[in-house]
């Protein structure tokens, strides 16, 4: 295992600034697979400090004196990305007017940094496999073969098994891209490290600029350490700096940290992170609505249950209940050809059953109801079906675990990620529900 020297070393080495111990065990990894010819895929979000894992990663290895390339595989248009990478030979294609070498040739006996390597268009990631596992390809409009000896760092910020399972990235070439896995933290998982590093950032800033650094009140930080960064030290490092060149006063309190910081982002909520949670975020957002689809049905179907219980012990309605229950009736006529109650659980009065319903309310405000013949409308009846129909959370995530393994045929680590959630807590659900697992 790498000693706390050694990664102390790192950091002082490539300007790395933090104590986290999520950093520090990605430091940890780097350190030890550097001195490998292995292939690594840095995971983590936009902005978290990727490239400087691969620089670390080549900087450590054998091939540190080898040339060394970053490449945004988002960046290079479809069309001409296999040239890019690979070369190609004169009249291969409109304006080819001479044979070109491609970063896999010119970066021979060094590394090659693929980054958003999930953008890769499928038939590139074919080529990319074969040069992984024999070190060959060949240009495009060639037929011939040619040999390379370069090391591959690749880093994605979606996650690569919910794309092969969309048929989007091949499966045999991410397992082959993650030999050795490394998580790089996000800025909101990092905590003092966040403080750490707007200091150095605004100090940094502030010496180019000959002018004072700004300092933070405690109240500052740790309004700073509750922010979410989802552009993490990008946007870090871009507040510091315009606080610093901005504000007057050098002393900065919350109250003007928090004029630089969007107010829709600066929640001190846990927030979701894409790389933990099996990356699957449409169908959490499914899921996530379902509940709230079925929250919001359950109150409804209350405040109606309460109503319709006010109509038949009083007799009538109050102007004021019908106000404060004006959102169960929105939209109502563009409803009434969806059945959004089930035969069983309420049936629709024959005409004439209610009297005088319809006939102007009285000074008063109330509406008088002479008479309610139809005994098929039974309070009871309501509540029980109500509490049996399917608005339970437990019995819908009954059923959505149950789908999910059918749908994968049993295979719990396919069903989980279907999920969103872990395989340890698919196999504690499948437990508590006792559904059968085949």
């Amino acid at each position: 295992m790498t000693n706390n020297t050694e990664i102390q070393s790192v950091k002082n080495r490539f300007g790395i600034i933090g104590n986290a111990p999520t950093l520090n065990h990605a430091l940890s990894v780097a350190i030890q697979v550097a001195p490998t010819d292995l292939t690594v895929l840095i995971n983590g979000e936009s902005g978290s400090g990727k490239e400087s894992f691969s620089k670390i990663i080549h900087a450590l290895s054998s091939r540190k004196h080898g040339p060394f390339i970053a490449i945004n595989c988002g960046a290079i248009p479809e069309g001409t990305i296999d040239s890019e990478l690979f070369g190609h030979v004169k009249g291969s294609f409109t304006g080819a007017i001479e044979d070109r070498k491609g970063y896999f040739e010119t970066t021979n006996s060094g590394t090659i940094f693929l980054d958003e390597i999930a953008e890769l268009p499928i038939g590139t990631q074919a080529r990319l496999l074969r040069v992984l596992e024999n070190g060959e390809f060949i240009p495009v409009g060639s037929s011939k073969v040619k040999k390379t000896d370069v090391r591959v760092v690749a880093a994605t910020n979606v996650n690569l098994l919910d794309a092969v399972e969309r048929g989007r990235f091949r499966e045999d070439l991410y397992y082959r891209l993650n030999t050795v896995p490394l998580y790089v933290p996000a800025l909101r998982e990092r905590g003092y490290d966040i403080e750490l590093l707007f200091r150095k950032f605004s100090t940094d800033f502030a010496e180019k600029n000959r002018i004072r650094p700004v300092e933070l009140t405690d109240s500052a930080a740790q309004l700073l350490m509750n922010f979410r960064f989802p552009g993490n030290i990008r946007q870090l490092k871009n507040i510091a700096e315009q606080i610093t060149i901005l504000e007057v006063e050098r002393l900065v309190s919350a109250e003007i940290l928090a004029k630089y910081l969007p107010r829709d982002q600066s929640s001190g909520l846990p927030a979701l992170l894409k790389g933990l949670n099996g990356g699957n975020d449409s169908n959490f957002s499914e899921r996530d609505l379902l509940y709230k689809v079925l929250f919001d049905m359950r109150k409804d179907m209350t405040d109606l249950k309460k109503l319709v219980l006010s109509l038949l012990q009083g007799g009538q309605i109050n102007a004021d209940v019908m106000q404060q229950h004006q959102d169960l009736f929105n939209g109502i006529h563009q409803e009434e050809s969806v059945a959004l109650i089930p035969p069983t659980v309420y049936t629709p009065p024959q005409p004439n059953s209610y009297q005088n319903y319809h006939q102007p309310s009285d000074n008063q405000g109330v509406i008088k109801i002479d008479s309610l013949q139809d005994d098929r409308l039974n309070i009871e009846d309501i509540s029980h079906e109500t509490e049996d129909n399917s608005y339970s959370l437990e019995k819908q995530e009954k059923e959505m675990i149950t789908r999910a393994l059918k749908k994968n045929n049993f295979k719990r680590k396919y069903a989980a990620l279907d999920l969103g959630i872990s395989e340890r807590t698919l196999y504690r659900k499948i437990k508590q529900y006792d559904i059968e697992d085949e």
